[in-house]
């Protein structure tokens, strides 16, 4: 027994080194940069590397697939049916002229007007344009994530040593440290806004608050390897405005945040996620809300409106859409941010899905899921821009305003505006969608034969 004692010795000694050179080399390179918002550039060199891997991969799966005349998965980025934007009135004028012959003043019900409406039922039954803005992509080249593309096959002995030694590098070694660095994030924010709450409200207070939150974010940013490209930067929101977004992931809280100072507006949760949010409030003015008072809309209203009436205040942070959208498009912005009369400041993310999926189907992965696929990912790749602050006009109502800024998010992130409302994926198409299409239609033909009356 005693001959074991200089072994376990060493196991230890060995053990305690690589804890500390670990620990070390995340406060250097890690916590220290976060601290002080400075990087080393590791993180853009281990993105080139992978990109140099990901096309040498593609390459050799395309020749290999050319050879053994495998099919290779190309999404349809515009979609699988042809759309041309046009009107009702425009389309069923077209379809009484090739088919009966009749112009569209014709006041009386044409049967062949029916055509229309089974067309476009047809059309959206085959190329849904809601339902797959909440699935995500497959890629045309392939990134060593199974998850990615369903579609290539067993290639070679090379490729498939390749993904293996993938998964042990981002399970055995990214993993782990992600974790490491996503508790430390945490634990600090914690920590560090229960201690700085209790101060005095005054200049200190919200200087402290301010750092120990960007510290704590931009640890937790290193922890999912997020290399993120921020624009135009005097754009930033500034105090007493609204800052809205496209939502993608609940990450992208943490990607703004890690750039920028604000209050968050969110409904009180219980677990780890009610203490960090006790914690943050202690700090920082967030507007929390209890479950009873999110669905009362004009208390919800009364509570915004308030914290922007005081320029003294931060900034808050808002995704109008509502739920998760798989950054190709953006849809519907709930009007109760732009019914308020503040500034708003536009925000564009859009993720690069080449290093990792960051949309979170929420319908199909929990949470807990949702973390571990993003910390088992590559990178977290994405470009933010601060679009210049937008007002509501006179003559505008709070619908059009939210539309303006949604279409301005949209152009610029190089996402498709769609007016479709990000509810329809849990809830059924509301009635007033269908009314509208036949509102549309009765128009067109008592508006035709209210024409020809007066003439």
């Amino acid at each position: 027994m005693f001959l074991l004692l200089p072994f376990d010795s060493l196991v230890v000694n060995l053990l305690g080194i690589s804890i500390t050179v670990l620990f070390t080399l995340l406060l250097v390179f890690i916590i220290v940069p976060a601290i002080f918002g400075v990087s080393f550039g590791i993180r853009k060199i281990y993105m080139k590397t992978l990109l140099k891997i990901f096309q040498w991969a593609t390459l050799r799966i395309e020749r290999g697939a050319k050879e053994k005349n495998h099919p290779l998965y190309k999404p349809y980025v515009n979609g699988i049916i042809a759309k041309e934007p046009t009107s009702l009135e425009e389309e069923i004028k077209e379809i009484r002229r090739s088919g009966s012959g009749k112009a569209l003043d014709t006041p009386e019900f044409e049967l062949s007007d029916i055509f229309y409406f089974c067309r476009k039922g047809i059309e959206t039954i085959m190329d849904d344009e809601v339902t797959k803005r909440f699935s995500a992509e497959e890629l045309e080249s392939w990134n060593l994530l199974s998850r990615t593309n369903y579609n290539f096959h067993y290639i070679s002995l090379r490729l498939t040593v390749l993904w293996g030694l993938g998964v042990l590098i981002r399970y055995c070694f990214l993993l782990p440290l992600r974790i490491a660095l996503a508790f430390t994030g945490i634990s600090l924010l914690v920590t560090g806004t229960t201690v700085v709450g209790y101060l005095p409200n005054g200049r200190c207070k919200e200087f402290l608050s301010k750092h120990v939150h960007l510290m704590c974010y931009r640890i937790c940013v290193r922890a999912l390897t997020a290399i993120i490209t921020y624009h135009d930067r005097e754009n930033r929101p500034r105090n007493g405005g609204i800052c809205v977004a496209n939502h993608t992931s609940p990450i992208d809280v943490i990607i703004l945040a890690s750039d920028g100072y604000y209050a968050m507006v969110g409904q009180i949760h219980g677990g780890l996620m009610g203490v960090i949010q006790r914690a943050m409030v202690k700090a920082c003015p967030h507007v929390w809300f209890e479950r009873s008072e999110v669905k009362d809309r004009h208390l919800v209203a009364k509570r915004l409106t308030e914290h922007v009436q005081d320029k003294s205040k931060l900034p808050i942070l808002i995704f109008p859409e509502g739920t998760c959208i798989n950054n190709t498009s953006v849809m519907m912005f709930k009007k109760g941010s732009f019914e308020i009369g503040a500034t708003v400041y536009p925000v564009a993310i859009k993720y690069d899905p080449q290093f990792g999926d960051a949309f979170w189907n929420s319908s199909k992965y929990g949470m807990v899921t949702y973390l571990l696929r993003m910390m088992t990912s590559w990178a977290i790749v994405c470009s933010v821009w601060y679009l210049p602050p937008m007002t509501r006009q006179p003559e505008e109502d709070a619908v059009q305003f939210a539309n303006r800024v949604k279409s301005a998010i949209a152009r610029q992130g190089g996402l498709v505006d769609l007016l479709w409302d990000g509810g329809l994926k849990r809830e059924k198409v509301k009635d007033t969608f269908k009314e509208e299409q036949q509102k549309l239609y009765s128009k067109m033909i008592v508006g035709n034969h209210e024409d020809r009356s007066r003439s």
